[in-house]
């Protein structure tokens, strides 16, 4: 049995906070259901991805917001 999500239909976007020069890449994907996957598409745009839980997701980016992570 695999653990590893099927990312094969992903919509990869780059985050707001990523910049237009090339610099700090991340994009996810939030078109999957149940999970919310992150991916660094500077150093590995088709390497491994984070996934999150849906559920998950929105208190990561809160708390990252705040600085408690």
């Amino acid at each position: 049995m695999s653990t590893t999500p099927d990312l094969s239909a992903a919509a990869w976007r780059k985050s707001s906070y990523s910049n237009g020069d090339g610099g700090d890449c991340v994009e996810i994907a939030d078109n999957l259901p149940g999970i919310v996957p992150v991916r660094d598409s500077k150093a590995a745009p088709e390497g491994p991805a984070l996934t999150f839980a849906r559920a998950r997701w929105a208190p990561f980016v809160a708390a990252l917001g705040e600085g408690s992570l």
